[in-house]
């Protein structure tokens, strides 16, 4: 196949909406959404600060199975309030991963993949957002216990924040190249620690460090895909297939704590010191 039928045939998984995203994971005429838009549950908050809400919250949840295995899908929609997380969004979240756990203890092996496209906390709902994402990370836990929980960070928006901790308790992670990841976004890192330390408008530095690529290599994440909806679902199915594994990486942090010691804070770091540092080697 020439470079432009394979172009013409690719299918972005990235442009699509989170609904879709959902949709295109799960087997065919399996989808199956639970509170739908119909149901008009949307946050109580963002219409007295003039934002306009929306009637899912900026979160799709949605049952069905994926390469025949029941499982539960929860896509953020990054194109709503920066794909961010309130009450309302947070409490669905957390509550399908508490299903999926209860579903297991009642003898349905449920397994969970989080579509993660978000800046984290909504500021607007402050503590309730933050509240609400804690509950996500405890349900993470409870439910790959049983069977694993992947996640997909997919497009540029990025998984950050509070949300960047819940992709760390994923069993399995898959990123693309245009994704990023990390804890604290450029904007929040340019303004506590200047310009001159990191330029948010600098591009290919920040995707140098936190982009996907980058933490395939340093082994943060499990896959490493290129932006196609096959290719993504097939990843996705093979990881889930998996199981849960051995040891899950949130019990590793003394090791990654002792590697991040070795780092000289007092220069400007760089994405081959990055690179070295988690991949055991000292800089």
């Amino acid at each position: 196949m020439t470079d432009s039928a394979a172009l013409l045939n690719k299918h972005s998984f990235v442009e699509l909406g989170a609904r879709q995203r959902a949709k295109a994971l799960l087997d065919e005429g399996t989808f199956r959404e639970l509170l739908d838009p119909f149901q008009r549950v949307m946050s109580p908050w963002l219409l007295r600060q003039g934002v306009v809400p929306q009637s899912d919250d900026g979160v799709v949840i949605a049952k069905g199975t994926l390469d025949g295995l029941p499982v539960v899908v929860a896509a953020i929609e990054g194109a709503f309030q920066g794909g961010s997380l309130g009450e309302v969004g947070g409490a669905k979240i957390a509550g399908a991963l508490e299903l999926a756990a209860e579903d297991n203890r009642n003898g349905t092996p449920t397994r969970a993949v989080l579509l993660l496209e978000t800046g984290g906390v909504r500021l607007q709902e402050a503590n309730l957002g933050l509240a609400a994402i804690a509950e996500i990370h405890s349900a993470i836990v409870d439910l790959r216990q049983y069977q694993p929980v992947v996640g997909v960070v997919a497009g540029s928006v990025g998984c950050f924040g509070g949300m960047s901790i819940a992709a760390g308790l994923c069993s399995y992670l898959l990123v693309t190249q245009e994704a990023r990841l990390g804890l604290n976004g450029p904007q929040v890192i340019e303004q506590e620690a200047g310009i001159d330390e990191y330029d948010s408008r600098d591009r290919p530095f920040i995707w140098s460090l936190t982009g996907g690529e980058q933490r395939f290599a340093t082994g943060l994440v499990d896959r490493y895909v290129a932006d196609d909806v096959a290719r993504i679902r097939q990843q996705v199915a093979e990881l889930l297939h998996l199981g849960v594994p051995t040891e899950h990486r949130s019990a590793q942090a003394e090791l990654f704590l002792q590697r991040l010691a070795r780092l000289d804070t007092d220069v400007q770091i760089e994405p081959a010191t990055v690179r070295q540092l988690y991949q055991g080697e000292r800089p």
